[in-house]
């Protein structure tokens, strides 16, 4: 059996050592060529732990381990690892008065032509674009076509594919499929889109409250009452249905409570204040 190339034990983890965990009791592991899927709402870990994966933060837990191909992420980085996130985009570095030509080159995509071009043709993108005056979306093709030129061996997505086209998106994900099973490349990527995913991932994991529901299982998932395999779109849409009424039961005992606040019988200083100049009546 190949060896893992994503091995996670015993993560515990917080972004200051007095906040609550981020991260609780994860554990998993991921083989070579497997695109997991991360599901989770809004504030899940999932973006925490693909930072974590990245070597991005440091892990100081005792006894915490997260290695990507044999190697601690942090103190000894592996070669190979790609992270895309959403910041990227808001980098004043990337929105500055540059041709998206001249950016490439200035990255090293003179080194690899080949991809790049592919990926050129792919997202569709314009050489001829400045970064400044493009929109969100064709910077994030800029984004893409820049961090998958090199060859990957992990690719960590972090919601990157929000700001583009059906076409474009339904484009990319065949090439990243594609690409994962030719080179045996791994690649794990939470987004909130299940459209047109169904055919992508080898694996599908439900994370709540930062921990997992479900480790990272075999994807597709068969319905045991009909024998017949479901979709993407239905498991996401049941597993998210069911963190919230999960979260609703926390602020029944006591947790703190979203939404709107009926019981408050006292108005909030900021409506006595507003209300004091509110001339519209």
């Amino acid at each position: 059996m190949l060896s893992p190339t994503i091995q996670v034990q015993n993560l515990n983890f917080a972004h200051n050592p007095n906040d609550p965990l981020s991260l609780s009791n994860i554990n998993f592991e991921l083989p070579p060529g497997s695109r997991t899927i991360l599901v989770g709402a809004n504030g899940a870990g999932k973006s925490t732990l693909l930072q974590l994966l990245a070597g991005k933060r440091l892990i100081s837990a005792a006894g915490a381990q997260v290695r990507i191909k044999g190697k601690d992420v942090f103190r000894n980085t592996p070669e190979g690892v790609t992270f895309l996130g959403t910041e990227w985009a808001m980098n004043p570095v990337v929105r500055g008065d540059i041709t998206v030509s001249a950016f490439l080159d200035s990255v090293g995509g003179y080194r690899h032509k080949e991809r790049r071009d592919i990926l050129l043709d792919l997202l569709d993108v314009d050489l001829d674009w400045r970064m400044h005056q493009i929109s969100d979306g064709e910077r994030r093709r800029v984004q893409l076509c820049f961090g998958l030129m090199t060859p990957w061996d992990v690719l960590l997505l972090d919601e990157v594919t929000v700001d583009l086209d059906v076409l474009v998106r339904d484009d990319l994900l065949k090439f990243l499929k594609s690409d994962s099973e030719k080179r045996g490349a791994t690649i794990v990527y939470a987004t909130h889109i299940f459209d047109g995913l169904n055919e992508f991932p080898t694996h599908v994991a439900h994370m709540r409250l930062g921990t997992f529901v479900i480790p990272p299982s075999p994807w597709p998932f068969v319905d045991p009452q009909t024998s017949l395999p479901v979709t993407l779109y239905s498991t996401a849409l049941q597993w998210l249905k069911d963190d919230r009424e999960h979260r609703r039961e926390l602020e029944k005992a006591g947790r703190k409570q979203r939404g709107a606040r009926r019981d408050q019988t006292v108005p909030a200083d900021s409506e006595t204040f507003y209300r004091k100049y509110d001339y519209s009546h």
